[in-house]
């Protein structure tokens, strides 16, 4: 077999722009826009949405913050992955496949939990919604496990950036349908009617995994390990009893061989990928933190902040993930990947000019005392002893178009980094163990942000936020080396998905 780059960075088949375009009409990718939004649809409805449910219905503050904690499903679904992606349902997998039917048991403990959640008043049984969250968050994180191994499994590599920017699509829609689009009905109608609708809408992605095909390479597994060393192993582990043993191999095949493979396909720089994966979003997660109490800081109000970084930002979010998806096809998914770590660095420093933007008082007392009345009137000297300037001071913010371009130039470069990131994870895994290791590698990219972006508030009440938007900045520049150095790594390896092919040859 001719070696080739894992992630088809250093030679792709280039395309021209129509065909590069024309990927997004094929069915699975058009499928994989409705998964999305079956995958971003409960997110929100165990954090910010149902903690504005339970403020409403008067529950301490305390209280709300250890729902928050319902949210750990997603960061330990590590755990789980490895029966998803190794275990096929009894009844639903012969009739759907392997990962079909995952979808379909998770989606339908997403209503089950849902439809509870509405049903249970949060005044009288708050152990009991708890309880119900917990199933909606375990349900979706079961879901999210499945539906990235079909994304993985179900295209060749080359299309994986489209698979991603629609992933994306699908799923900014449904954050916006389960934060504003929840918002929107709980005040015309109540919380519970608002929690039944979104469980209805859980139907789109059951409709979806109905009519999408199994992957071929889902179909072709097998639930016992197949890697010689694995049953040389076992044989010798004849003395055994047969249920044990075969249990025994079940661990090994679904937590072991994952972690093997991995290794013994990238060697040493195996560390160098782990690394970069877990440096990526450093930058971005670090700031995000910060995002909104910045904006409120510069005295923006919250519908400003609203309609601009939420209705405005997604649209561009969504803009740079098509980007993305369109220049993977054309270019591979290597150089996309490094312009998105350079762009994600950069255009944190755009955050640091709208700091800067603030205008001083002087400026700001002629212009909310009447300029405009200042530049009408026949004596000018009558203006300056009007009673608009003997009053205090109001500070402005820097205007919504400063504010656009800031977050323009974020959202944009972050969906055109989701996209590549995305792409780039899926290039990695094998399709023997689609579940065990994209679950790995997706919890692994959040943990370094995460922690890091705990001290954020200590840096800006320390320093100011403009030099905590140029520390973030900074703080992208291990993933723009590391990104270089993924060209090296990449050069001549077998693609990740022939993998299986050639352990089977």
């Amino acid at each position: 077999m001719s070696s080739s780059s894992a992630a088809d960075t250093n030679t792709p088949p280039k395309r021209d722009w129509r065909a590069a375009l024309e990927v997004y009409l094929k069915p699975r990718v058009v499928g994989m826009l409705f998964l999305g939004f079956s995958s971003g649809l409960p997110f929100l409805l165990v954090f910010s949405t149902l903690s504005a449910w339970l403020a409403q219905e008067g529950v301490s503050k305390t209280t709300i913050g250890f729902f928050s904690w319902i949210g750990m499903m997603y960061s330990i679904k590590f755990f789980w992955a490895p029966v998803v992606d190794r275990f096929p349902l009894p009844v639903l997998g012969r009739l759907l496949g392997r990962r079909r039917a995952w979808m379909l048991l998770a989606q339908i403990g997403l209503i089950v939990g849902l439809v509870a959640m509405a049903l249970t008043d949060p005044t009288e049984n708050l152990a009991a919604l708890a309880w119900f969250g917990l199933l909606v968050a375990f349900s979706s994180a079961t879901q999210d496990v499945a539906i990235d191994a079909w994304r993985i499994e179900a295209v060749d590599e080359s299309i994986q950036g489209a698979m991603a920017a629609t992933y994306q699509a699908g799923y900014r829609i449904a954050l916006l349908t389960a934060g504003a689009g929840a918002f929107y009905i709980a005040s015309g109608t109540t919380w519970p009617f608002t929690y039944l609708v979104m469980a209805g809408l859980v139907g789109v992605g059951m409709v979806t995994v109905l009519l999408v095909a199994e992957p071929e390479a889902s179909a072709r597994a097998s639930l016992l390990p197949e890697e010689p060393w694995v049953q040389a192993h076992l044989e010798r582990c004849g003395f055994l009893p047969q249920k044990l043993r075969g249990a025994y191999g079940w661990v090994l095949g679904a937590v072991v061989c994952p972690l093997v493979d991995f290794f013994a396909r990238y060697g040493l720089p195996a560390l160098v990928i782990l690394l970069f994966v877990s440096l990526f979003r450093v930058t971005d997660i670090t700031l995000g933190v910060m995002a909104n109490p910045f904006y409120l800081d510069m005295h923006y109000s919250l519908n400003e902040i609203a309609s601009v970084t939420k209705l405005f930002g997604i649209a561009m979010t969504l803009g740079g993930a098509a980007l993305g998806g369109v220049l993977i096809v054309r270019y591979g998914i290597l150089r996309p990947l490094l312009a998105s770590a350079i762009l994600a660095a950069s255009t944190n420093l755009a955050f640091a000019w709208l700091a800067s933007q603030g205008a001083d008082a002087q400026t700001m007392l002629l212009f909310n005392t009447g300029l405009m009345d200042m530049a009408t009137r026949p004596d000018i000297a009558a203006f300056l002893w009007t009673p608009s300037l003997n009053m205090p001071w109001q500070p402005g913010n820097p205007g919504l178009l400063s504010l656009a371009l800031t977050v323009s130039a974020d959202n944009l470069s972050g969906g055109m980094a989701g996209s590549a990131f995305i792409a780039y994870l899926s290039s990695l895994t094998n399709t023997q163990y689609t579940a065990t290791q994209y679950a790995l590698f997706s919890s692994l990219m959040t943990l370094p942000g995460k922690y890091i972006g705990g001290y954020s508030g200590w840096v800006v009440d320390n320093f100011g936020y403009m030099p905590f938007f140029s520390y973030t900045a900074l703080a992208g520049i291990p993933a723009i080396l590391l990104s270089i150095g993924l060209f090296y790594i990449h050069r001549h390896e077998t693609p990740a998905h022939k993998q299986q092919e050639s352990t089977s040859s």
